[in-house]
């Protein structure tokens, strides 16, 4: 073999190596198809609410397309496109971008979010649960209308600052079953507090927009300046049986024939009226274990 020859094979074995290398890197860049089961993520964007947030409010608006408001002492949000359009929705997002937005209310450029996308809540949603909601969002027909940017007053329009706000009231993390409850309330602290994120609504904040703990789903005044329910057993317990609950959660049928308020009754066409029987048995178990708390004297 000449020197030649030899230098010929040393050269090959170290391109083709570097060649595969290059190819691997390339397909770990290409878009891939979404990994979960998109049928069960239509269920779970129902029990996650993502509608509401995400559809303009009028007559013909196209599912998550984004453009709902939603009005704060902070300003006014807007729920941003989320059908997989690759530049006005998250056609570009790979699977860990958007579970990056949902644990770690992060964008994929690393800014952010505003906590009126209630990651605080979806942090706990389970990876499966997760990857199933996101195949489901890449299944919905792409759509070309540009999100529309929030009206928040100075400061709590500076992104950087809602780091200083994590730190006080973000604990991320997927949700942990509790080894001493029943499936069932398990299942039920779940839908309530991930999935359906109750306490977004349901638990009063401070003047930073914080969650008072103290006082957890037990009412007050939410964030469109509307006075919200007691969820504890404070509550329910005067008014209202199981079967009520459950008739109002599927319904919006009432023990007493009062109509829901308009949000709710948005809730109820949206998410809990698309609930199993089951899974809604589970919510109304895990609501009645709920440590009772008085609702505020006004």
């Amino acid at each position: 073999m000449t020197i030649r020859t030899r230098t010929c094979q040393r050269l090959a074995g170290g391109i083709v190596p570097l060649l595969l290398a290059l190819t691997s890197v390339v397909w770990a860049q290409a878009p891939q198809p979404a990994k979960g089961d998109a049928k069960r993520g239509e269920y779970l964007s129902k029990a996650g609410g993502c509608l509401g947030c995400h559809t303009e409010e009028k007559q013909g608006a196209v599912a998550y397309a984004g453009g709902r408001a939603l009005k704060t002492p902070f300003g006014t949000f807007y729920g941003p496109n989320i059908t997989p359009h690759p530049d006005a929705g998250i056609g570009k997002w790979s699977e860990a971008n958007f579970f990056r937005a949902m644990r770690e209310g992060k964008r994929p450029d690393g800014a952010n979010y505003f906590p009126a996308f209630p990651y605080p809540s979806f942090t706990a949603i389970n990876d499966t649960d997760l990857r199933d909601l996101f195949a489901y969002l890449k299944s919905l027909p792409a759509n070309a209308q540009p999100s529309r940017a929030h009206e928040l007053r100075f400061p709590f329009n500076v992104r950087f600052g809602v780091t200083f706000w994590k730190m006080l009231y973000f604990k991320p993390g997927a949700f942990i079953p509790d080894a001493k409850l029943s499936e069932q309330l398990n299942r039920g602290n779940y839908l309530t507090n991930a999935l359906g994120h109750c306490g977004e609504c349901h638990t009063p904040r401070n003047f930073m927009g914080g969650p008072r703990k103290d006082r957890f789903l037990a009412g007050g005044m939410g964030p469109e300046g509307k006075e919200i329910p007691n969820l504890t057993p404070a509550r329910l317990k005067k008014k209202w049986g199981d079967k009520d609950l459950t008739d109002f959660l599927a319904s919006g049928l009432t023990p007493d024939g009062d109509e829901p308020s308009a949000a709710m009754r948005e809730v109820i066409t949206n998410t809990t009226g698309h609930l199993t029987p089951a899974d809604l048995a589970a919510m109304i178990a895990y609501l009645r274990s709920l440590p009772p708390i008085e609702d505020e004297k006004k």
